[in-house]
């Protein structure tokens, strides 16, 4: 991989010439695991090995890592690898003692960061520390709590921040084990335009098959790095299995990946234009999402009328949905023809949705 951008902040004493990679098992097990999982990983070009030491679970009873010894394991790693060292802290307690054990960059979690009262608490933990420190977006599609507990932690004066999209929790089915939301993304890029952001494809996947096609797309949208999940035997993981690579892969996903040159002599046109044309791909893959969901209405319209003997065509309630479109595309600077255009395409899909329904 070739580096698609300046790097800022921290990561340019890090004078990469590639994104930054975090990798590593989603929790450390056993001292043998972690050690064997970091010596297969110390060629290659991830920057942070990482390893879950306390695994803050849903609901009790499943396994919740094996606590402050795995900083011992991690202190191996670095003694016989040379490699850097995270985790993550969820608390005062795992800060103190990730700092003791000389951990080199510390991530606050989902289930942290959407709490003010926890980030709060870390912050002050932290205070001036020079460690690394990244936030993970919170579970639910808040901005303001991600934007909020990085404040608070530039406030307590922790020097080296950076992010972590890591994808949004949703009650609606989906390919994605955690939404990616990335118009969110963008929009906190735009907030803090020169804090680094790093995706998690492992977490917005929960699927290692999907994990290349998302970080893909993080780099075309001038992520600075990636955090992808890997154990050298991930079926058997005692935590997330179905979100983990093996070394193997990981080195091949990062072979893969396609990554702007800035050797280019139209590198920011192009680069520029590269990451716009991305995030309308990733407005038509909303659409796409959006649409189908309005079928899925459709579908129910369509049972119900069937139920109740009622024709599909509703001209009345078709034009009062026409004339309020256009003159909400008209304040969203959209053309009438073209509205017209649209929704007629889209009426007449639900009618034939409904005709489907009633003819079965």
């Amino acid at each position: 991989m070739e580096n698609s951008k300046q790097m800022r902040t921290w990561l340019d004493d890090m004078k990469l010439d590639h994104p930054l990679v975090i990798a590593g098992p989603c929790s450390a097990e056993t001292e043998e695991q972690v050690l064997k999982i970091a010596h297969q990983l110390k060629d290659t070009d991830v920057n942070y090995y990482r390893a879950g030491i306390w695994k803050p679970r849903t609901r009790p009873g499943m396994f919740e890592g094996v606590g402050a010894l795995g900083l011992k394991w991690l202190q191996k790693v670095k003694a016989e690898t040379g490699m850097k060292t995270c985790t993550e802290v969820a608390n005062a307690a795992h800060v103190k003692l990730a700092i003791e054990h000389d951990v080199d960059l510390l991530w606050i979690g989902a289930r942290s960061t959407v709490s003010p009262f926890i980030m709060q608490e870390i912050a002050d933990a932290l205070g001036e520390t020079d460690k690394i420190v990244l936030v993970k977006n919170p579970v639910n599609p808040d901005l303001a709590l991600w934007l909020g507990g990085i404040e608070r932690l530039k406030t307590a004066g922790v020097k080296n921040l950076g992010a972590i999209h890591r994808g949004f929790s949703t009650y609606e089915k989906s390919k994605y084990r955690n939404i990616p939301e990335w118009q969110l993304a963008i929009e906190f890029q735009n907030k803090f335009p020169d804090l680094p952001l790093i995706n998690d494809p492992s977490h917005i996947t929960g699927n290692r098959d999907m994990i290349f096609d998302v970080s893909q797309t993080a780099l075309d949208l001038n992520f600075d790095g990636l955090m992808i999940e890997t154990h050298f035997d991930p079926d058997n993981a005692w935590s997330d299995a179905a979100q983990q690579v093996t070394p193997e892969k990981l080195i091949q996903i990062m072979r893969d990946l396609k990554i702007r040159k800035e050797s280019d002599p139209e590198a920011a046109y192009n680069s520029e234009l590269s990451n716009l044309r991305a995030q309308i791909d990733v407005i038509d893959s909303q659409l796409i999402e959006t649409l189908g969901k309005r079928m899925k209405i459709s579908d129910g319209i369509g049972a119900l009328k069937k139920q109740k003997n009622v024709a599909v065509l509703q001209s009345n309630r078709w034009n009062q949905i026409l004339g309020a479109m256009i003159l909400e595309g008209e304040y969203k600077g959209l053309s009438e023809e073209f509205i017209l255009k649209m929704f007629k395409a889209i009426h007449q899909e639900s009618i034939n949705h409904q005709e489907k329904i009633i003819n079965s």
